[in-house]
């Protein structure tokens, strides 16, 4: 929840007089505190929607981009704030990490003062938008040539999960992405795969490889003894059946571990 620090409007104090003595022989001087200032009364340099125009995406900082989305503030009675101070409430609730942002349901988007449904609704699209966008351009190339590759592509799956899914990528005999599915989906700590479905999917995509991913939630990308088995067990059936499994990576929030990188399939 956003708290309210000494550089924002204090809403005990905004607009109300305060006297000021500077010595016990001087009269009391009347002090008015400075008025809200909207967005739309900044210089336009320094307004969002105009920076974005003139010198592009890239030159806002994450707080001016949410604050875009947001589109306006709230104006009470005792306070305001405009739609910067909403999203940099909203960037302290979640640490300035982005990742940990796209984790945010819009039940605990919306406990943030200034964030109603509307605007919860259009940040989860917009983080939506951009895993997707990072997802096709993996796709673009049509081809998987490393660890890299598979992060990029799951990632915008994955990290923002607060459970275990576990995802298949099905592939040619070129290494070309033919589809994904997600085979299992779990609890804090855990998830279920079960081989048997992963080769009746793979039969029917007439994949020629296959490369799986899950999530560790907590971050921590050490393979438990569960993940090692289940690893194993997927690698001897595909000798089975002629599909090859080139790799199985764990996604955390930001990296991610590699079984083949680290030469254990």
């Amino acid at each position: 929840m956003y708290i309210w620090n000494m550089e924002a409007n204090d809403k005990q104090t905004e607009n109300l007089e305060i006297s000021i003595k500077k010595s016990k022989n001087e009269p009391e001087i009347p002090y008015t505190k400075p008025a809200y200032i909207s967005i739309k009364n900044w210089s336009e340099d320094e307004r969002p929607r105009e920076k974005l125009a003139k010198k592009g995406a890239e030159s806002l900082s994450n707080s001016e981009l949410i604050a875009i989305l947001i589109a306006n503030g709230i104006k009470g009675k005792d306070y305001s704030l405009s739609a910067i101070d909403i999203a940099k409430a909203i960037l302290k609730e979640c640490n300035n990490d982005l990742y940990a942002l796209g984790r945010m349901s819009i039940k605990q988007m919306t406990k943030i003062e200034g964030i109603g449904p509307a605007k919860a609704i259009t940040l989860a699209a917009a983080i939506e938008l951009g895993g997707r966008r990072q997802q096709f351009e993996v796709k673009e190339k049509k081809k998987i040539m490393s660890s890299r590759d598979l992060f990029d592509y799951f990632q915008p799956l994955a990290s923002h999960l607060n459970h275990e899914c576990f995802w298949v990528l099905f592939l040619n005999r070129a290494n070309k992405i033919i589809t994904e599915e997600k085979i299992g989906e779990g609890g804090v700590s855990g998830t279920v795969a079960d081989p048997k479905k992963i080769f009746k999917k793979a039969l029917e995509h007439q994949a020629s490889s296959i490369i799986c991913c899950h999530n560790h939630p907590s971050g921590n990308l050490v393979p438990s003894d569960a993940d090692n088995q289940l690893t194993k067990k997927i690698k001897e059936g595909g000798k089975m059946l002629d599909i090859n499994l080139l790799d199985h990576i764990i996604i955390g929030q930001n990296n991610y571990f590699s079984y083949a990188d680290e030469g254990m399939l």
